[in-house]
């Protein structure tokens, strides 16, 4: 009886957590490695100064992200540097907070103090696209509806692409300013080493939580799985801004292979 139990809480936990996070991991990953490639372009040519022409708004918009969870979770923030680039070791910012380890909820907070950035990146590019971009509602309309295939996905992210870079929008400074920012955004928009670090702290405790409440579904016999999985339609629009913010950075990655590439060959020589 024990081993079937926990079979079948093992298989519902894992679905809830694909259904509820597994949009954050998969685009998590990607951002992160196309971030990290672009800034090694970087690195290897102009060196560590290029990177500040994104980092000067992304990088607050990303630490502003920790701030605010952690005021969420209780966390004591202890303290903040939105924006100080330090070329000795990398840190463009940084933000310190204590919690306390005998709170659940403050300990589980840590899963989203790391998350933050993208979460918090997210809904900066939604009210950029909201104030910038004429036609928003319509182009990321394609994006926002539930996708069933990867094929589906990729013809609705050309489908987007095409009306955000129609003739209208591209005579329009606003539309500029919007696409500059969101390089600028989905450029810092990934989480770093130590926010990993603080999500998996925290990531511990939320499957402690999911445990317990399943628990008492169970024992009411409540599947909450279904509720769980229905919250994917309502994250339409943050799984299309996520697609935007990765094509944006793979943008970002090849532009940056090509411009700078001759600055790489005049350094060998």
């Amino acid at each position: 009886m024990i081993l079937p139990f926990l079979l079948t809480l093992f298989k519902i936990l894992t679905i809830q957590l694909l259904a509820a996070l597994g949009i954050f991991f998969a685009f998590g990953f990607i951002l992160a490695k196309l971030q990290e490639k672009t800034q090694n372009n970087y690195y290897q040519t102009v060196g560590w100064k290029g990177i500040l022409w994104t980092a000067w708004f992304g990088t607050p918009i990303h630490e502003l992200g920790h701030v605010f969870f952690a005021k969420l979770f209780h966390h004591k923030i202890t303290r903040v540097s939105l924006f100080k680039p330090n070329p000795e070791t990398g840190n463009l910012g940084h933000v310190s907070h204590t919690y306390n380890k005998y709170s659940p909820y403050q300990r589980l907070g840590n899963f989203f103090v790391g998350a933050a950035p993208m979460l918090f990146g997210s809904v900066v590019l939604i009210i950029l696209l909201y104030f910038l971009v004429p036609n928003a509602k319509e182009a990321f309309q394609p994006l926002a509806t539930e996708q069933t295939s990867p094929l589906i996905v990729l013809i609705s992210l050309k489908t987007t692409l095409l009306k955000l870079f129609s003739i209208a929008n591209l005579s329009s400074w606003r539309f500029w300013l919007f696409l500059y920012l969101s390089f600028c955004v989905a450029s810092h928009i990934s989480p770093s080493e130590q926010d990993l670090k603080n999500m998996w702290r925290g990531f511990a405790w939320l499957i402690a939580v999911l445990i317990i409440v399943n628990l008492i579904a169970l024992s009411v016999q409540i599947n909450i799985t279904r509720y769980i999985i229905n919250l994917n339609r309502y994250l339409g629009l943050i799984f299309g801004i996520f697609t935007y913010a990765t094509a944006i950075s793979f943008i970002h990655l090849i532009l940056s292979a090509i411009i700078l590439k001759p600055f790489k060959k005049n350094r060998a020589d």
